[in-house]
């Protein structure tokens, strides 16, 4: 069923020519807002082309060699190549995975993985203590919001360690 204007056109065929005012990057500032896209629609998207057999043998292979390279342990990573192609990592910065929908997060919509300075947690944890602002611009967030997300988890700390019971003096002889 198609819907008309008030004109008598068609309303999806004006949407079609009349383009979006979308604010432009420099109207927000130099970063754009992260993006969530639903696994379940990548997920079929990719078992269309595997039936359909339009997923390459070579990409086929591809996935299977770079299963075999995967890093186990952080050890198995540290001296490995940077940018970390290994997006699926949970210390990867470029995307996040959220474990209850299985939703996926670009961090990172405007740039590529080999455009970011940091693209691991761990390597940014070993670098040492660095500003709120420092952080906010390796994570795609702003300064006021690492800072709520330092207060929660000292918060959560405090109380981790308030519900544990007394150590026990060791008994002496």
């Amino acid at each position: 069923m198609r819907s008309a204007d008030e004109h008598g056109g068609d309303v999806n065929e004006v949407n079609k020519q009349v383009p979006l005012n979308e604010p432009s990057q420099s109207e927000h500032g130099s970063r754009q807002r992260s993006k969530t896209m639903s696994r379940k629609e990548m997920a079929r998207d990719l078992r269309r082309k595997r039936l359909s057999g339009e997923l390459d043998p070579d990409e086929e292979e591809l996935f299977r060699l770079i299963e075999s390279q995967r890093p186990k342990t952080r050890a198995d990573c540290m001296n490995g190549p940077r940018p970390c192609l290994f997006v699926s990592c949970k210390h990867n910065l470029y995307l996040d995975v959220n474990p209850e929908t299985g939703s996926i997060k670009l961090n990172f919509p405007d740039k590529e993985i080999w455009e970011l300075q940091y693209t691991c947690a761990l390597d940014v944890a070993e670098k040492g203590g660095i500003t709120l602002e420092e952080v906010g611009e390796i994570m795609n967030l702003t300064r006021e919001r690492i800072r709520q997300v330092e207060t929660r988890g000292l918060m959560k700390l405090r109380e981790a360690a308030e519900a544990e019971p007394p150590a026990r003096p060791p008994a002496q002889k």
